[in-house]
């Protein structure tokens, strides 16, 4: 009986978690390109309020991880270094949002560990295995082929989009770097807590001077639709319990369990798009698409044989 309610657990945690990541990026392309809510910068800087608040909340009052503090000025300017690469990624994923369907995004997403590969090798000359190296070459020749089969391909929405993955997977090795030690190792609840406010500073004067009166326009759309307030309370709710759900299934499921899951989550995010949205899809697009997830299966198993 045990087992089995453990199981049912497991089940709820990872419904949850996609729920959470395919609902944000659906209600994100919602908001930026359907709705007409075209201020990526203030949609960001929303999604980092709710987590500064909720991820305290959290960890000071709920207790669901103990707190872990900053014990140096070194250790909070490698943490400021982490949440502007964290903001770059977010920002120029939502941008791309505007300009590209869901679809197309995922498969662009599906490079990181090309580019994680790459930064890893820059920063720390890392060398995989030969193995490892030859499957990323399907990772990115899928996307080569789906973006010449795309029929919204928009360069610029291209371009964020490859920018917002390249920065994704920057901060999984700055991270790796700045954050090794054993005095310094945060986990990912404590590390949001830090990294969300500090990433609200960051993006208040980028609000400010690149969308302008967005808050008043805020307003006044909501005097005419109050359905853009709850829109925006959900979709920023949804970006901690991303957060949230990623640790909890990262906690109880191993390493590999997770990469399935997470190789998944895309193709899952690619159908549910696809019947919300009805965006134009090609033949070739979609054996692109195929190849690059099957090119990040191939990843996958080459790092776990390799290590």
């Amino acid at each position: 009986m045990k087992e089995v309610s453990g199981r049912l657990f497991t089940v709820g945690l990872v419904t949850a978690w996609y729920s959470s990541n395919i609902g944000v990026l659906l209600l994100n392309k919602y908001l930026l390109s359907n709705y007409g809510f075209k201020y990526p910068i203030f949609l960001t800087m929303c999604h980092m309020t709710a987590c500064s608040v909720m991820s305290y909340a959290s960890i000071a009052w709920i207790k669901m991880v103990p707190m872990q503090t900053i014990g140096s000025r070194i250790q909070f300017m490698k943490i400021s270094a982490l949440s502007l690469v964290f903001c770059t990624s977010v920002v120029s994923g939502n941008i791309s949002l505007r300009f590209l369907p869901v679809s197309f995004n995922q498969a662009i997403g599906a490079t990181t560990p090309f580019f994680t590969a790459v930064f890893a090798y820059i920063m720390t000359v890392k060398r995989e295995s030969w193995l490892t190296y030859v499957t990323l070459i399907p990772v990115v020749t899928g996307v080569i082929i789906a973006s010449g089969g795309e029929p919204s391909f928009h360069l610029f929405g291209f371009i964020m989009c490859v920018g917002a993955t390249a920065a994704r997977a920057l901060k999984t090795v700055v991270q790796g770097i700045l954050l090794s030690s054993e005095g310094e190792k945060l986990n990912s609840m404590n590390l949001l807590m830090y990294m969300a406010p500090i990433a609200v500073v960051f993006l208040l004067p980028a609000t400010l001077l690149m969308e302008g009166n967005v808050v008043g326009i805020t307003q006044a759309l909501a005097r005419k639709d109050i359905n853009i307030v709850w829109y925006l309370l959900f979709n920023s709710t949804l970006a901690y319990f991303v957060n949230l759900t990623n640790f909890l299934v990262t906690k109880h499921t191993s390493a590999l369990t997770l990469q399935v899951l997470g190789n998944a989550k895309g193709a899952v995010a690619v159908v549910v798009s696809i019947l919300i949205f009805k965006n134009p899809i090609s033949v070739i697009g979609m054996f692109g698409y195929a190849i690059t997830v099957t090119g990040v299966v191939l990843y996958s198993e080459a790092k776990k044989r390799s290590k």
